[in-house]
């Protein structure tokens, strides 16, 4: 099985990346991994659809250090391949990063993933299930049962509003974003930040209110989905607690949040079961749930991270039953001779 992994870019992955993870864990199983980014794709006047992918080599890795060096050196080879002779071409970009300098990229990935896809390339998460979800606005397409109260505005009048009505405060950060950034709780309408706040993040779009949880400050719990069920491997959730840092409310680990093992109770598996409908309707392979209480904050579908961190406190890869699962995807593929539509196969 050949993989193609698609990044932002090769120089900004890391050997903790679950995507470093992911594509050590298909190499280790005897699969042919490459690399790609929104640069890669031409299409050609005889509509084939080639991809220049970077190859990652053949080999027994000790870890991930090593793996990541593989690739990332300026010898590493450079080969442009007809994405016929791909399997899978996993979408691991986030589109936030690219949407300031190089809005361009941002989407790429879900455009000629689709095209890849019309070309018998398997592609997860499946492009037309991303193009939906493009920004955070897709959250509000879920069951009201597991969304706070949210409004979405660019109205200052609006939120000023929304804050009023919620008196143990509103969360505000931008409708298209990752990773912590531009995330602000406002106490009361008469916030004398508030105006401020309001310039810098509106200057990014649209805004999102959403009613603070009190609970949020001992962290939520990212539990990852696959094929719309909880990925588990010997009773072991792939799961874990982000915990912010003293003082800050973002729990991402991009915001210097940390990482502890994490509790999955009924209730966390009862919200998984509710949004389980959607996810596979949408073609949705790999997913990450962050939940807060009986609340979901975020639906993260484009690169949910974390799975390094699972790893180290289970000493479990789930990366490893996650390549199986596509090894599964492919052989069906084979046996239904592409009669399953990649939005359906995505998440069988």
């Amino acid at each position: 099985m050949r993989v193609a992994f698609f990044v932002n870019s090769i120089e900004g992955e890391t050997p903790d990346f679950t995507t470093t993870s992911l594509a050590m864990a298909a190499v280790a199983r005897g699969h042919d991994v490459c690399y790609i980014t929104p640069a890669a794709f031409v299409l050609r006047p005889d509509d084939s659809l080639m991809i220049r992918a970077t190859i990652v080599p053949a080999a027994r890795y000790k870890d991930t250090q090593i793996f990541h060096a593989a690739f990332q050196s300026k010898s590493a080879e450079v080969r442009t391949i007809d994405v016929r002779d791909v399997d899978v071409i996993f979408l691991r970009n986030d589109p936030s990063l690219d949407s300031e300098d190089r809005p361009w990229a941002a989407h790429i990935g879900a455009m000629f993933g689709r095209l890849a896809s019309e070309r018998g390339t398997i592609v997860v998460n499946d492009p037309a299930g991303l193009t939906l979800a493009q920004n955070k606005l897709y959250f509000q397409g879920f069951p009201e049962a597991v969304r706070p109260t949210t409004l979405i505005s660019k109205s200052i009048e609006e939120i000023r509003a929304f804050i009023a009505d919620h008196r143990k405060g509103v969360i505000i950060k931008p409708l298209q974003g990752s990773g912590g950034k531009n995330v602000f709780k406002i106490a009361t309408p008469n916030d004398a930040n508030l105006n401020q706040i309001f310039e810098a993040v509106s200057g990014e779009g649209y805004l999102i209110a959403q009613a603070y949880l009190p609970e949020a400050k001992a962290g939520d719990t990212r539990f990852f989905l696959m094929n719309g069920k909880p990925l588990m491997r010997d009773g072991v959730y792939a799961a874990f607690r982000r915990v912010p840092a003293k003082g800050d409310l973002r729990s991402n680990l991009h915001a210097a949040g940390t990482a502890e093992a994490a509790k999955i109770t009924d209730g966390i598996l009862a919200i998984a079961e509710m949004v389980r409908p959607k996810l596979i309707e949408d073609g949705m392979f790999l997913v990450g749930l962050d939940i807060v209480g009986d609340k979901i904050l975020e639906i993260n579908v484009f690169t949910p991270g974390g799975l390094p961190d699972v790893a180290g406190m289970h000493k479990i890869d789930f990366s490893e039953e996650i390549v199986a699962a596509l090894e599964d995807k492919l052989a069906i593929r084979k046996i239904y001779a592409g009669s399953i539509s990649n939005r359906a196969l995505a998440t069988l």
